[in-house]
């Protein structure tokens, strides 16, 4: 999968994290199924170690009441491709 790719869904799982902050009172207890669920998703974009601490950071993230607006899939995307610079060699699709 190319980087732009992994930026594009991680904008848009980002994107529904925040939307369950925006209902009141509905917000959290979907936060309770998403939060597992972003974790695990973030195993699959991001492999190895740092796929594996971004997993725990998403779901504590998720977890945490009011911690919603924390952009953890594109700050993963900023740290993997920007920072870290990793998977130079990414074939475009």
């Amino acid at each position: 999968m190319s980087k732009y790719k992994k930026l594009i869904i991680g904008l848009i799982l980002d994107a529904i994290g925040c939307v369950s902050y925006m209902i009141p009172g509905v917000g959290e207890l979907a936060d309770i199924v998403w939060a597992p669920v972003s974790g695990w998703l973030m195993t699959k974009l991001y492999k190895g170690k740092s796929g594996k601490v971004a997993a725990g950071i998403a779901f504590v993230e998720e977890a945490l009441p009011g911690f919603d607006i924390i952009p953890t899939f594109t700050l993963m995307w900023i740290y993997t491709f920007l920072i870290k610079k990793e998977d130079q060699t990414t074939i475009e699709e």
